[in-house]
């Protein structure tokens, strides 16, 4: 029962640590909250749920049409959201958020209105497929769900910490004006990130659709929330507090539905997050900020 539950745990963390990394990604270049990210996580799950329920493809297939969608909305809200916004002068990154807000909204209303308000099912050919391991029952979709989601923060880590790519964009998340002047196109480097965190939304959102095998115009909402909670858990712009946190929120809210009242699922994580920002508030991998006295 215990193993079962903490498998439930990280396969449910693994899908959080994935929507906080395309938060803290733009945070981390931008320095902002990019509002919108829980809406194009949302449409990247309608989009595999059409392909695979309604079109009857196969998954990897589902993936990419869900990846290729929510990187085309993450290039769309760069090029008309925020880029705008950085090249006007004066404009204070409080504008990017009201922007992101906004088009937040709009996702959402057009998801409504396209899809409705009811529940979708996202069918999968192996959501029955099941291992026995002792007294441990494994599905198949459980296993598949957390080697993808290790798969991609493996594969993130090491992309910023070894390619070029990766090092120009720490580079610019560290200093935009240095890192120009070191020859780093910055508008691109910008854009790229964007474009990354929200097709990291879409694999998300085909992942949840996977694990609940339902999907909804308000999972953007929820899950967008607990996105946030997660990199503030974690510390703002870190890549390892955003997996380490959405692992520990999955956690915590599996155990608590398991051996706890499940009706106060969230409430109890969210305090567990408060008590320790309490102890630790730059978050578990943040660097604390220097108020400038002595």
């Amino acid at each position: 029962m215990f193993l079962e539950q903490a498998i439930n745990g990280i396969t449910l963390g693994g899908i959080y640590a994935i929507v906080a990394l395309g938060y803290t990604l733009v945070f981390g270049v931008l320095g902002i909250i990019n509002m919108a990210h829980g809406e194009i996580f949302m449409f990247g799950a309608f989009v595999g749920m059409l392909l695979v329920s309604k079109a009857g493809v196969p998954l990897p297939v589902a993936f990419l049409g869900a990846i290729a969608a929510a990187a085309s909305m993450g290039l769309l809200l760069d090029r008309f959201a925020l880029r705008p916004l950085r090249k006007r002068p004066g404009a204070s990154h409080l504008a990017s958020l009201i922007s992101t807000i906004g088009v937040s909204i709009l996702l959402e209303n057009a998801a409504h209105r396209i899809f409705g308000a009811g529940n979708h099912l996202f069918e999968t050919p192996f959501s029955d497929i099941r291992f026995q391991a002792g007294s441990v029952t494994v599905y198949l979709v459980q296993a598949a769900i957390l080697g993808i989601s290790l798969l991609m923060m493996a594969g993130l880590s090491l992309w910023l910490s070894r390619t070029r790519a990766g090092k120009a964009l720490r580079a610019t998340a560290e200093n935009l004006e240095t890192a120009g002047l070191l020859g780093v196109d910055t508008n691109r480097m910008i854009t790229a990130t964007v474009v990354i965190a929200s097709a990291m939304g879409g694999v998300a959102g085909v992942l949840v659709g996977m694990a609940f095998n339902f999907i909804n115009n308000r999972i953007g909402l929820s899950m967008g929330l607990k996105g946030l909670a997660i990199i503030i858990f974690g510390g703002m712009g870190s890549v390892y507090g955003a997996m380490a946190g959405g692992l520990i929120l999955g956690l915590s809210e599996t155990f608590v539905v398991a051996y706890g009242p499940a009706g106060y699922r969230d409430a109890i994580a969210f305090v567990t997050i408060i008590v320790v920002l309490l102890v630790r508030p730059q978050g578990l991998f943040g660097q604390a900020v220097s108020d400038g006295k002595p």
